[in-house]
C-alpha cells in the first residue's frame, strides 16, 4: 500500500525533532564565548556542558529504542518532545554552570527518544518500500541540515539575544510535533519487545562518565588520586557490564557482533570520524571570536565550509564505491580528514581564514564518505539476522565519538593552554583575573575587560597563543588518530561491500 498525503505530511513532522537534535550541538559551540562569560565556568564545566548531552543520548539509545517498542514509539516520541521542550527553557534561562549541565543532561536523554521513535514510525508509515526508502534519505538528510543551519541560526540569535535564545528555537518546534503529531502519527508497537534493563544502561552510562570525569580532572587539575579513583571505578564497571552482558539473554549490547573483525574496523571507523571532528569543532567556534574577534553570525558563516564539504563528501560517496571499494572509500576519507587536520593544527593568532577553511573542508570532505558508507559496512558486516542491533550499535557510536572527541581532544587542549598561561601570564596580575584567564580563554578576554590597555593586550596575547598551542595539539592528535585508523580500514575493510 503507498502512502499518501498525511503519511508525507507525518514525515515533515517527524523531520522537525532530527533538525533540532543536530542543530542543539552546533549552534552550542558559538554560545561558548557569550555563555563563558555570564556563567563563568571552569575548565572542566565548560567541557561538561558542550559534552553531557552527547554522552546521554549514546547511553539511552538502545533502552529508548527498546521502550519505545513496549510502550508505543509515538508515546514515546510525544513524551521525549515534551520534555526536550522543558529542559530547552532550563537550559535557555539557566543562572550556573551546575545548572545548565543538568538541562544538558535532560535534554541529551529527551533527545534519545527521539531518533529510534521517528526512525521506528516512518518504517511503520510507509509500507511501499521505495517509498520508504526515500522517506528514511530525507529523514536522514534532516541531520545535515540541522548542521548545515546551526551556525547560521545560532549566529543571528546570538548577535542580538544572550546565549540562552539558542535553547528557545525548541521549544516551538516540540509545541508543534505535540500539537500535530496525535492527528498526523500512527502509534505502533512491537508485539515481542525485548526486555528493558534499566541496570545494564546504567552501568554503562556510569563507565563511561567516571572515565570522562578522570580525564577531564586531569585536564583541569592535574593527575591526582580524585581522577585515578574515577577512572579505576570506571573501568571496573565497565568491566562488570561486559560481564552481565555475557551472561544476559536480552543484552542491550549484542557482543557476539564484535568477534567479526570487519564489524569492528567499520565500527571504529564511524566513531573516529566523528570524534575528531566534533572535537576540532569546539575549538575552532571559540578560535573565530574570541582569536578573531569575529562577530557570532559571522563566526557562523566561517563555519559553513566545513559543512558544505561533509554534505558535498556524503553526497560523492555513493558514486565513489561504485568506481572502487567501498572500504578504500573510508581509509582515503579518513586520510583526507586527517590531511585538514594537519593543516587546522598550522592556526595562530595571526593566521588567515583562508587556512581555516581549507582545513575544515577537507576535513569535512574526508567524513562525508565515513558517514555515509560506514553504516552500511556496519550492517553488511553482521549476520542478517542481527542487522537491527548492527545499526542501534552504529548509532551509539556516532553519538559516543562525538562526546568522547568533545571530552577527550578538548581536555588535550585545556591542559596544553593550562600549561602554556603557568609561564606566559603577565606578572603582577589580580588573583582573580589570574585564576579567570587560566580556566578558559573566554575567561582570559573578559578579564581583560577590566584591565588598562597595556595590561590588557599583554593577557591577551598569552591567552591566544596558549589556546592556538592548545587547538594545535588537540587536531594534530586527532590527525594521528584519524591517520591510524585509515590504515586499520584499508587493512580490515577490503572486502566490505554494500548497496549502492
Amino acid at each position: 500500500m503507498t502512502a499518501g498525503r498525511r503519511e508525507w505530511v507525518g514525515l515533515a513532522v517527524l523531520a522537525l525533532p532530527t533538525l533540532i537534535v543536530t542543530m542543539d550541538l552546533s549552534v552550542l559551540f558559538l554560545a561558548v564565548p557569550k555563555l563563558t562569560r555570564d556563567l563563568e565556568p571552569t575548565s572542566a564545566e565548560l567541557l561538561w556542558i558542550t559534552d553531557v548531552y552527547g554522552f546521554l543520548i549514546a547511553a539511552c539509545l538502545i533502552t529508548m529504542g527498546t521502550l519505545g517498542d513496549r510502550i508505543g514509539r509515538r508515546r514515546l516520541l510525544l513524551i521525549g518532545s515534551a520534555t526536550f521542550g522543558l529542559a530547552s527553557l532550563l537550559a535557555a534561562f539557566s543562572t550556573s554552570a551546575a545548572m545548565l549541565i543538568a538541562a544538558r543532561a535532560a535534554l541529551g536523554i529527551a533527545a534519545a527518544t527521539l531518533a529510534p521513535s521517528s526512525l521506528a514510525l516512518i518504517r511503520n508509515m510507509f509500507a511501499d518500500e521505495e517509498q520508504r526508502g526515500r522517506a528514511i534519505a530525507i529523514w536522514v538528510s534532516c541531520f545535515a541540515a540541522g548542521a548545515a543551519a546551526g551556525p547560521v541560526i545560532g549566529g543571528v540569535l546570538l548577535e542580538h539575544f544572550w546565549w540562552g535564545s539558542v535553547f528557545l528555537l525548541n521549544v516551538p518546534v516540540m509545541a508543534t510535533l505535540l500539537a500535530v503529531g496525535p492527528v498526523l502519527l500512527p502509534e505502533s508497537r512491537d508485539p515481542n519487545p525485548g526486555r528493558l534493563d534499566l541496570l545494564d544502561t546504567a552501568l554503562s552510562l556510569s563507565s563511561v562518565l567516571l572515565i570522562i570525569f578522570g580525564v577531564t580532572r586531569i585536564a583541569e587539575q592535574g593527575a591526582g588520586e580524585t581522577a585515578a579513583l574515577a577512572i579505576v571505578m570506571g573501568l571496573a564497571i565497565g568491566a562488570a557490564f561486559l560481564r552481565r552482558q555475557q551472561r544476559s539473554a536480552s543484552a542491550l549490547v549484542d557482543l557476539r557482533l564484535f568477534r567479526s573483525a570487519m564489524f569492528v574496523a567499520a565500527l571504529a571507523a564511524l566513531f573516529v570520524s566523528v570524534f575528531v571532528i566534533s572535537g576540532t569543532d569546539l575549538f575552532l567556534a571559540q578560535y573565530l571570536q574570541l582569536v578573531h574577534g569575529i562577530s557570532p553570525f559571522v563566526a557562523g558563516l566561517w563555519l559553513l565550509p566545513g559543512v558544505i564539504g561533509l554534505i558535498v563528501g556524503s553526497m560523492l560517496a555513493p558514486w565513489l564505491a561504485r568506481k572502487m571499494r567501498p572500504g578504500l572509500v573510508v581509509a582515503w576519507g579518513l586520510a583526507v580528514a586527517a590531511v585538514g587536520l594537519l593543516v587546522l593544527a598550522g592556526l595562530r593568532e595571526g593566521s588567515s581564514l583562508a587556512l581555516l577553511v581549507t582545513g575544515m573542508t577537507l576535513m569535512g570532505l574526508g567524513i562525508g564518505p565515513v558517514g555515509a558508507l560506514g553504516t552500511d559496512i556496519v550492517v553488511s558486516a553482521a549476520p542478517a539476522e542481527r542487522a537491527g542491533a548492527a545499526s542501534a550499535l552504529s548509532e551509539t557510536a556516532t553519538e559516543l565519538g562525538g562526546a568522547l572527541g568533545i571530552a577527550i581532544l578538548g581536555s588535550i587542549g585545556t591542559a596544553v593552554y593550562r600549561g602554556m598561561l603557568d609561564d606566559g601570564l603577565p606578572r603582577g596580575l589580580p588573583s582573580r583575573v589570574a585564576e579567570s584567564s587560566h580556566d578558559t580563554l573566554g575567561g582570559a578576554v573578559e578579564a581583560a575587560r577590566h584591565l588598562s590597555e597595556q595590561r590588557s593586550d599583554d593577557l591577551l596575547q598569552a591567552a591566544r597563543v596558549a589556546f592556538t598551542q592548545g587547538l594545535e595539539i588537540a587536531a594534530l592528535a586527532g590527525a594521528a588518530i584519524g591517520a591510524s585508523m585509515a590504515l586499520v580500514a584499508a587493512l580490515k575493510l577490503r572486502a566490505a561491500r554494500v548497496e549502492t
